[in-house]
């Protein structure tokens, strides 16, 4: 028995060691079953080392300050609650389901009516019948609301019970058993007390009103404790054996990473940056970077700070720095970071190796570090599936910092997203936080132990906002430290992010009483609402309210001139011809992947073979997008990091040139977008210093086209106003008309008031264009607020007072959604989202696509692919665009694509298991549900309705 467990246990009785557990549905075991109390007091030892050994300092502490005893008594408790989270399997609702087991139960005095608790057994599952014995049975130690802590049993499959499946499990008292099983049951939690060591705490605990983020980080703990001790490879259904030896064996074989311990930093920003980043020869942080390091030493704790700085800057640099320092100073054991899309996240993470590799640990050779990329096709990333396809290392690497990194076995599972150390992943992945969902409080269990980086906060609409500020709400109720950044964050939203973050960490304002009547109320955040200035890092103060702190820019400044250019193919044509004259490359960027397609063909058409032309977007199989990503950066790059760049060339791209791509170009054509994206879009024009551009494109020029600039009030094209409000896209023309006209863009110092004016209340733009804007912006109101009423039928709700139990938390929520569906929910769309795998048919069968590498290999549909099949299969993914999606349309698709092949030997693989197969023609072509589709790895997918 473990040295801190109270050795002074009382034995139990033969009818308490007769309740079952568990049986084996392997039928390796040679004894058939596993007695309730076995399990319960593995789950108990597994939560013992998880709170010793993997459970971070922040985390632990979290949980300690609630407790009159601090971690003794939070140890204390969650081993007792691990130990007692299946007391409701000791009722024949539950034990009736294995009629041997239960007839031996019978013979030691446990009867039951079989029939009748067949019949409504399923009103009691053993959760909820768990949290009432353990609710009544507290009620019996004089508690008077033992609900805070009993939901944590009620809540260990993932859901907590709703009042009206406790008030089901109440009015059938013979669901419990009654007086035959009161007293198996109290022995057994009376066992169990004594062993954790509660039993001389029940009384002080009986006072303390749980909060709801501590119920949720113990239910969590007590659920990867039952996983944990579930697992019969890891505490294998034997009775033989001290506690100790079972307990070290199994912990053994799970094998969990360490926690990372952050070192002492280096003495000076400078020496921290040039440890861990890989500057250029002689290069210093830029301010924005100084000034994040510098906030992060003395910040509140728990805190939020907010990055704004142009593209370029380094805020990335800067996020991992104040990543480090945080987690110093919090006792975080890892870090989320979640950026917009796959593409974004694919990116990072390889930028996160390499920082993981430089960051040392408080003692050298205690372990290795666990990573994660979280999103649908994370184990597609080379990178990723390196380290997820090799065993953890054993040791940390060289003492000047840096450790091996791996991906562990056990936490790479289904649902456990977060409870890896260090994890990059979609925005999604945080969002999730805030959904109504199964399961729920593991991801708040993983987050609550790290510091959380939110990239390209500009990036989120209204309905994934609503999301984010209850996110961040919890987060902030968690003491979780969470860095933004943004180069382009409206100053409203910048208040209200800090308000949602304040309103977790602090609690919601007090309400107005009689007594404030004639008392103006101060709005802590008004001034973040009005601050232009930029760069600027603003960090949460001990109160409410946040301190802005303006720094210098790196002196990277640069004037653009900005001019209208005619929606008008021929005009796009003659511009490129006038402009590429003497060579250069352009990017063109349309609001939708129709307008990318074609353009790009009448460009190819008019221009000749003397100015190639590509594309860019979203339509691509995965492993070409891939590919069409690393061309991008290895073409366009900055200085010194590419092959040949071309003399002259046009890309034709859609939004996935916004974010994350280093990519440089000498001339820049977009169509009117809202005015932050406008201005991400310039972060892609004369983004490095380049001493061999053509003279013509010397001056840094941005032509704005996809709009009517020949009438009085601009009208942007019918796809981006698909795309976009049309009321802030009429904001856009309004705040640029004066740019328009000749007044330079002067980067960075324009961003700040460019970006604050559009997204201001004051109106903007001449006086005939007021009655058309105002209707627009009565509209896009209207709209806003169905987005967020259609947000809150499924977000979770804010966090309640200390006290009130979790009980109901989850109702009317997703349910055990995959993320395809829950992601349906966090983000704002008319139309589903589904991925098909793109094979291509021959007279002999499927094959994969012969342009990948290994392609033209044959696939085999009525037997299981052999490996590495599989795996290259799922390489070729790639989204359907929503027209084929549509509410009133998918169903067709499906059924048609379903209809094409028999799959049923496909679901045995993770890889395979669940996916449509989209096969193609040699030359391309494929007609489904009335649409008629072509494929090109140079052009991606074209979608048209067949003619009839």
């Amino acid at each position: 028995m473990n040295a801190r467990i109270s050795a002074d246990a009382p034995p139990l009785g033969a009818a308490a060691r007769t309740v079952w557990g568990k049986t084996d549905r392997r039928g390796t075991s040679p004894v058939g079953w596993l007695p309730l109390w076995r399990h319960l007091a593995d789950a108990a030892d597994v939560a013992g080392q998880l709170w010793d050994h993997w459970l971070g300092r922040a985390a632990r502490h979290r949980i300690a300050d609630e407790l009159p005893a601090g971690e003794a008594d939070a140890r204390a408790l969650i081993v007792w609650l691990a130990g007692i989270h299946d007391i409701g399997k000791a009722t024949p609702a539950f034990a009736c389901q294995a009629y041997n087991l239960a007839e031996r139960m019978r013979d030691h005095g446990l009867g039951y009516q079989r029939d009748l608790i067949s019949a409504d057994r399923r009103y009691a599952p053993h959760a909820t019948a768990g949290h009432v014995l353990l609710a009544d049975w507290l009620h019996e130690q004089d508690w008077a609301d033992p609900h805070p802590y009993a939901v944590v049993v009620g809540g260990h499959h993932g859901v907590p019970p709703t009042d009206m499946g406790l008030r089901d499990v109440r009015v059938r008292p013979h669901l419990l058993g009654g007086d035959a099983w009161r007293p198996v049951q109290h022995e057994l939690l009376t066992w169990m007390t004594h062993r954790s060591g509660a039993g001389d705490r029940l009384a002080d605990w009986r006072d303390v009103a749980l909060s709801q983020p501590v119920q949720a980080l113990l239910t969590g703990l007590v659920i990867v404790s039952d996983w944990i001790a579930s697992n019969e490879e890891y505490f294998p259904y034997l009775l033989t054996g001290s506690d100790t030896d079972r307990l070290r064996t199994g912990w053994e074989l799970v094998d969990l990473p360490v926690l990372w311990r952050p070192a002492a930093a280096p003495a000076s920003v400078d020496e921290l940056f040039t440890a861990r980043f890989a500057l250029p020869a002689g290069a210093t942080p830029r301010p924005v970077q100084r000034t994040a390091a510098d906030l992060a030493e003395t910040m509140p704790t728990p805190g939020m700070m907010i990055v704004e700085a142009a593209m370029g800057e380094g805020k990335t640099e800067a996020a991992l720095a104040a990543v480090e320092i945080l987690a110093r100073r919090t006792g975080a054991s890892g870090c989320y970071l979640a950026l917009p899309t796959r593409a974004t996240s694919d990116a990072m993470f390889g930028r996160m190796l390499s920082w993981l590799r430089q960051l040392p640990d408080t003692q050298v050779g205690r372990g290795d570090r666990d990573v994660r990329l979280a999103h649908g096709k994370a184990a597609l990333n080379p990178d990723y599936d390196d380290l997820r396809t090799t065993s953890l290392p054993s040791g940390i690497g060289e003492d000047a910092g840096g450790a091996d990194i791996g991906v562990h076995r056990w936490l790479a599972g289904a649902k456990r997203t977060m409870l890896s150390s260090f994890v990059v992943g979609t925005i999604d992945q945080l969002l999730f936080a805030a959904l109504r969902s199964k399961h729920l409080v593991l991801r708040h269990l993983g987050l609550a132990g790290k510091v959380v980086v939110i990239d390209e906060a500009h990036a989120y609409d209204v309905y994934m906002g609503r999301f984010l500020d209850r996110a961040l709400e919890w987060l902030g109720a968690y003491g979780v430290p969470v860095v933004v950044l943004s180069a382009t964050l409206p100053a409203h939203r910048r208040a209200e992010l800090m308000k949602a973050y304040d309103d977790g960490r602090l609690g919601p304002p007090p309400p107005l009483t009689w007594r404030d009547r004639g008392t103006p109320r101060i709005d802590p955040y008004a001034p973040l609402r009005t601050d232009l200035r930029y760069p600027l890092v603003t960090v949460s103060t001990d109160k409410r309210g946040a301190t802005a702190i303006s720094c210098g820019d790196s002196g990277r400044g640069i004037d653009v001139t900005l001019r209208r250019l005619p929606d008008d193919l021929p005009a796009l044509v003659d511009l490129l011809r006038d402009q590429l004259t003497d060579g250069g490359c352009a990017l063109v960027v349309r609001n939708t992947v129709a307008r990318v397609q074609e353009t790009a063909a009448a460009l190819r058409t008019a221009l000749g073979p003397d100015t190639p032309v590509s594309v860019a977007h979203s339509r691509f199989m995965a492993v070409d997008r891939a590919a069409k990503d690393r061309w991008l950066r290895d073409t366009f790059g900055p200085p010194g990091s590419t092959g040949n760049r071309p003399h002259r060339h046009v890309v034709v791209a859609s939004q996935v040139a916004e974010q994350s791509l280093d990519i440089d170009f000498d001339l820049l054509i977009t169509d009117l977008a809202p005015v932050d994206l406008i201005l991400q879009r310039i972060g892609r024009l004369h983004r490095h210093p380049r001493a061999d551009r053509p003279a013509r494109l010397t001056e840094a020029t941005c032509w704005i086209t996809g709009a009517d600039w020949s009438v009085e009030l601009p009208q942007p094209v019918s796809g981006s106003r698909r795309v976009y409000q049309p009321a802030t896209l009429l904001r856009s023309a309004a705040v640029l008309l004066p740019y328009l006209n000749g007044v330079p863009v002067r980067l960075p110092r324009d961003i700040a008031p460019i970006t604050q004016t559009a997204y201001g209340d004051t109106p903007v733009g001449p006086e005939s264009w007021q009655p058309a804007m105002a209707e627009a912006e009565a509209r896009q109101r209207d709209e806003i607020a169905t987005k967020e009423s259609k947000a809150d039928s499924f977000r979770l709700a804010a966090v309640a007072e200390p006290g009130v139990p979790l009980i109901g938390w989850l109702s009317g929520g997703v349910g055990d959604a995959n993320e395809r569906v829950a992601q349906g929910h966090v983000r704002d769309t008319d139309a589903e989202t589904l991925e098909v795998l793109l094979l291509v048919r021959t007279p002999q069968g499927l094959i994969l696509p012969p342009w990948i590498d290994g392609g033209g290999v044959p696939v085999p549909t009525n037997s299981l692919p052999r490996r590495p099949l599989p795996r290259m299969i799922a390489r070729c993914t790639l989204p359907l665009p929503r027209a084929m999606t549509a509410t009133d349309l998918i169903d067709e698709v499906i059924a048609e694509l379903e209809q094409r092949h028999d799959l049923r030997a496909w679901q045995d693989s993770p890889w395979l298991a669940g996916e449509l197969v989209l096969d193609i023609n040699a030359d391309g072509t494929v007609s489904v549900a009335g649409f008629d589709l072509h494929y090109d790895p140079d052009e991606g997918l074209r979608t048209t309705r067949a003619t009839t």
